[in-house]
């Protein structure tokens, strides 16, 4: 609503200055005045429009806002400062119109399929807590674009022909000599189980150098496939794949399609990609050096198709240096099937996969997975084909990530690597506190740093579920000191609510570029910037809702709508609402043009801090305007429908961040 409202305006004021001026204005940029007194939306047009008309921004102004004429939704127009336009919203009829809005998103009017890679853990061994940061960014990013009505379709990449993969396959045959029927047997939480053996198999490597070799091997048996090792690894990362999303189902995260690399291999992706690398030049054959028998993409050349730039800003000694795409022992490296993969995501490959159903959610939707046989007679979902694509990646594979574009160029395909965005993302580490509070044992130095870093291959880490367990368990205790009468299946139902929107809102509220130090207390607090709060805030409105019905039946949300819906509160609205309730109206509209601002700028963030904002200025309300015993009937009617607005608001906010709200707190 507010954001058509705005459309409106400047389209007017755009005529208005073409017709009197003769003069199109290139783009109105619409600001917000820094106090509420002096208007709602600043238009600073008239120091552009200065140049053509010969005029000064000021009397540019003061012609503009005398002769404009009656806008609808305006109740005035002033010029302020040397030649801003500021507009004054009708407060009245805003008020009405957002209380009634049925719709509180933006509808996007154009752009074909998005494709949304993100997750992407490695099928060896439990989902971290590094790996949350990722699946939640790119959940809450999907979520967000298909508020603005945009196709998403998600899609969580199995690396399951990578070196960690081989790593625990070598843990198996060759530390732990298991056989395939064997491993079958492991019973409980099986990426658990591959969690410690993964961390063994670095000590292995290290205790005879030799052993390293093995890795190489283990990878030609799991990329050739049809053999015992690749059977071992298929079933290894299968299984680990559905602890994942169990892992992340617990978060509220689903997935539509889990493409495997081993497919892009088997159904010869890279070998197609490979031959047009090849025939376009892009990738040449060393034949002398220390990468002979290697193909690469040189490093002048990457940064020719990159535009010229560097491709990793820290110019980092090994990023200038030619890339290796295909090992000299034949093997791929992760970046040319990468290439391979990207080229089918945009629709650029004329190869397809075939598909099979493997895990279906509780809401009845299907994560289906490629498949390298099948008969192209039965019909299947349709995948891939994007318009634009999105890989959710951390910044430390920013220089790989930049290799797949400069490939799609070198490839002729240069609209398609400008509509291929890396959303990046730092790292997650952990609080000295949180490292106390689970048990892990830190050196003196440790303790004084300001965050401690992970590591799955030396075993230092955070499991998420072991995280998610503690954060539940720490919730539950405060659940049950405030609501100690309740069963206990529902003091653990609020408790885990809690704790999931605790998570998520904490890994969503800072910027992609910051480091998060991780911490438990800091995370579950009611006060302050967190999930809780704002839950909270939502909470205290059902509160009010149903304390006012119990005190007066006649005065409920459907005697509400009423008063708004057939003009009985016209009359008190008429009076004028103050600036303090119309500040708290306004920052209430706003939550749709934060959606556009989070997907342009790709920061979820800027939601959750909205949300932050809007819970505060809430309750500050609460705590000021006791509507339980406002004797005026009307204004107590008023005061009820701006706490609807701010509470569907809310809602709506924290749905898109993927959180939902308990019935108590």
């Amino acid at each position: 609503m507010l954001a058509a409202l705005i459309e409106s305006i400047k389209q007017r004021l755009a005529a208005h200055v073409e017709s009197r001026y003769g003069y199109r204005l290139a783009q109105l940029i619409v600001e917000q005045p820094p106090k509420t007194e002096m208007g709602d939306l600043a238009f600073p047009f008239c120091f552009e429009l200065a140049k053509a008309a010969r005029k000064a921004p000021r009397q540019l102004a003061a012609e503009i806002a005398s002769a404009a004429g009656p806008i609808d939704g305006v109740s005035q127009i002033q010029v302020a400062g040397p030649g801003y336009i500021n507009v004054f919203l009708d407060r009245a009829t805003f008020f009405k119109q957002l209380f009634q809005a049925r719709s509180t998103t933006p509808k996007s009017t154009g752009g074909g399929k998005i494709v949304l890679e993100h997750t992407n853990i490695n099928p060896n061994k439990a989902a971290h807590i590094g790996h949350l940061r990722n699946a939640v960014l790119g959940d809450t990013f999907a979520r967000l674009l298909r508020a603005t009505n945009r196709q998403v379709e998600v899609q969580n990449y199995i690396d399951d022909t990578g070196v960690q993969v081989a790593d625990v396959v070598v843990g198996f045959q060759r530390m732990e000599n298991k056989t395939l029927a064997e491993i079958q047997t492991i019973p409980g939480k099986f990426d658990y189980y591959c969690w410690d053996l993964y961390a063994n198999v670095s000590s292995f490597y290290e205790r005879k150098p030799e052993n390293a070799l093995l890795r190489g091997a283990a990878l030609r048996h799991i990329e050739e496939g049809n053999n015992e090792t690749a059977e071992l690894a298929r079933y290894v990362s299968h299984r680990i794949v559905e602890c994942h999303l169990k892992t992340m189902q617990r978060l509220g995260v689903e997935y539509d399609l889990l493409p495997k690399e081993s497919d892009i291999l088997h159904l010869k992706f890279w070998n197609h990609a490979f031959e047009l690398l090849k025939k376009h030049g892009a990738i040449h054959l060393e034949s002398s050096g220390k990468n002979q028998g290697c193909w690469v993409m040189r490093a002048a050349e990457k940064s020719s198709e990159n535009g010229g730039a560097t491709l990793d800003p820290a110019s980092e000694t090994e990023h200038d240096e030619d890339k290796v795409i295909v090992r000299s022992n034949g093997t791929v490296t992760y970046v040319g099937k990468d290439i391979a993969y990207q080229l089918w995501k945009l629709g650029l490959l004329g190869m397809d996969f075939f598909y099979h159903p493997f895990h279906q959610y509780a809401s009845g939707h299907v994560a289906y997975m490629t498949n390298a046989q099948g008969n192209r007679e039965i019909e299947s979902p349709s995948f891939g084909g994007g318009s634009e694509v999105y890989n959710v990646i951390d910044s430390r594979q920013a220089y790989l990530q930049n290799i797949v574009v400069a490939g799609l160029r070198a490839l002729g395909f240069k609209e398609q690597a400008d509509r291929s965005t890396h959303f990046s993302y730092e790292m997650v580490a952990l609080s000295p506190r949180c490292c106390e509070d689970l048990g892990i044992q830190l050196s003196e130095e440790d303790k004084q740093r300001p965050y401690v870093e992970v590591s799955g291959r030396k075993g230092l880490g955070v499991k998420a579920d072991d995280l998610i367990d503690t954060l539940i368990e720490n919730a539950l205790q405060e659940v049950a000191s405030r609501h100690a009468d309740l069963p206990e299946t529902e003091k653990r139902q609020i408790a885990t609510t809690i704790a999931i929107g605790a998570l998520r809102y904490f890994l969503l509220k800072y910027t992609r570029n910051s480091v998060i130090a991780f911490d438990f207390r800091e995370a579950l607090s009611f006060e302050g910037e967190t999930g809780p709060y704002v839950q909270y805030a939502v909470v205290r409105a059902n509160n009010i809702f149903r304390k006012v019905q119990e005190d007066d039946p006649a005065c409920n949300a459907t005697a509400v709508r009423g008063a708004i819906e057939n003009g009985s509160l016209d009359s008190f609205l008429a009076k004028g609402i103050d600036d303090e309730l119309w500040k708290l109206t306004y920052l209430a509209a706003q939550l749709e043009t934060q959606i556009p601002l989070a997907i342009q700028l790709a920061e979820p963030a800027a939601v959750a801090k909205y949300l932050f904002s809007l819970a505060q200025a809430f309750n500050n309300f609460y705590h000021k305007h006791r509507i339980m015993i406002e004797p005026e009937p009307q204004r107590k009617r008023f005061l009820l429908a701006l706490t609807q607005i701010i509470h569907a608001r809310l809602l709506l906010g924290l749905d898109l961040l993927g959180i939902q709200v308990p019935s108590k707190m």
